[in-house]
C-alpha cells in the first residue's frame, strides 16, 4: 500500500511514529507539507502537485493538519478525495470537529453528555448566557484555541464578566461552560479508532492549573474506562464523523460529558502512558479500509 501522510514537520513524534508503523508493515510512505502542495482542479483530472511532482498512486492519506493551517489542509485533503484516496479523517468531518461550537452542537442532538454550555454574541446577553450554565466558576472558551490555549477560568461572575469584555474587544467567539468541580482538574482522553477505543489515558493537571493537557504540563496514567465511557467515545466519534479521534471526557456526578472530539490527536502521551502501538493500530486500520472511493463524501461537503 502507498500511503500519503500530510504533516508540516516530518520530525514530530506522531508523523514519525506513523512512518515507522506504516514502513515495518510493508507500505510505501510520503509525507507531504499540506502547503507546499499545488492543486489542479480541474474537474477531468484532479491532480496535487508537490515540489514541482505529481502525487499519483496513493492508496491512503493521513491528515495530520495543525488548526493553523485548517483551511488549505483541508483543501488539499479534499483534493485526495476528489482523487479517490481514503482518508483517515474525512475533510467534512475534520471540518466540523475543528469548529467548536459546530461540534457540540450536533453531539447534543445526538444525545451526548455535555457540560452545560451557553453562547452568545451581544455584550447585552452577558448576563443570559451566565444565567444559563449557573453559578460561578465558569470556564470560558475560544473558539479557535487548542491544546488548552484560550481557556480561562473565571472564578467569580465578576471575572467572568471581565473576561467575557476582553474577548468581545478582540471580537472573538467564545463560549461559556459549567466547570465541573468534582473531576479535580483531570480529563480522560479515549483514542477511538473505528468503532472501538484502542486505548485510553487519564490526564492531570499540574498543582494551581485546571487544564489538563500535556503541553499545560499536565501528567497521564492508564486509566480503565466503564463500559458508558466507552461507548460515550465511540458516539462522539462517529457523531462528527471520524475514523480516527481523541476524545476528551469528563467524569462527572451525572455521568460522562464529552468536552472535545480532536481530529488529530497526538500519539506521544497516549503511547507512552499505556505502551500501546497507536500509530500501528492506525495503520493496520488503512489496512482494512483503504479501497479507492471508500469515503462518504468523497470530498463533497
Amino acid at each position: 500500500m502507498r500511503i500519503v501522510i500530510l504533516s508540516r514537520n516530518r520530525r514530530l513524534y506522531s508523523t514519525r511514529r506513523l512512518v515507522e508503523a506504516a514502513r515495518g508493515r510493508g507500505h510505501v510512505v510520503a509525507v507531504v507539507d499540506p502547503l507546499k502542495c499545488v492543486m489542479d482542479i480541474t474537474s477531468r483530472r484532479p491532480t496535487v502537485y508537490y515540489r514541482g511532482e505529481k502525487l499519483s498512486g496513493f492508496d491512503a492519506v493521513v491528515p495530520r493538519i495543525g488548526a493553523s493551517v485548517t483551511f488549505y489542509g483541508l483543501a488539499v485533503l479534499r483534493q485526495f478525495e476528489v482523487m479517490g484516496v481514503y482518508p483517515a479523517n474525512e475533510s467534512v468531518a475534520i471540518g466540523r470537529s475543528r469548529d467548536k461550537l459546530r461540534s457540540m452542537q450536533l453531539l447534543a442532538r445526538a444525545g451526548i453528555g455535555l457540560p452545560v454550555t451557553g453562547f452568545a454574541h451581544s455584550p447585552d446577553d452577558t448576563q443570559a448566557v451566565l444565567g444559563l450554565v449557573g453559578r460561578a466558576p465558569v470556564v470560558l472558551k475560544l473558539l479557535e484555541g487548542t491544546q488548552g490555549r484560550g481557556v480561562v477560568l473565571a472564578e467569580t461572575s465578576k471575572a467572568a464578566e471581565s473576561v467575557i469584555d476582553a474577548f468581545r474587544e478582540l471580537d472573538a467567539n467564545f463560549l461559556v461552560q459549567q466547570y465541573i468541580r468534582e473531576a479535580g482538574g483531570s480529563d480522560i482522553r479515549a483514542f477511538v479508532i473505528g468503532d472501538r477505543v484502542v486505548a485510553a489515558m487519564r490526564r492531570q493537571a499540574k498543582e494551581g492549573e485546571f487544564r489538563s493537557n500535556l503541553h499545560r504540563g499536565g501528567t497521564a496514567s492508564v486509566v480503565k474506562l466503564a463500559p458508558e465511557e466507552r461507548a460515550t467515545a465511540v458516539r462522539a466519534a462517529k457523531t462528527i464523523g471520524l475514523n480516527v479521534a481523541g476524545v476528551d471526557i469528563i467524569r462527572s456526578n451525572h455521568g460522562p460529558l464529552v468536552l472535545e472530539v480532536n481530529s488529530s490527536p497526538g500519539l506521544e502521551g497516549i503511547e507512552g502512558a499505556t505502551g500501546k502501538d497507536i500509530a500501528g493500530l492506525m495503520i493496520a486500520y488503512l489496512e482494512k479500509k483503504a479501497r479507492p472511493d471508500n469515503t462518504r463524501t468523497r470530498g463533497k461537503g
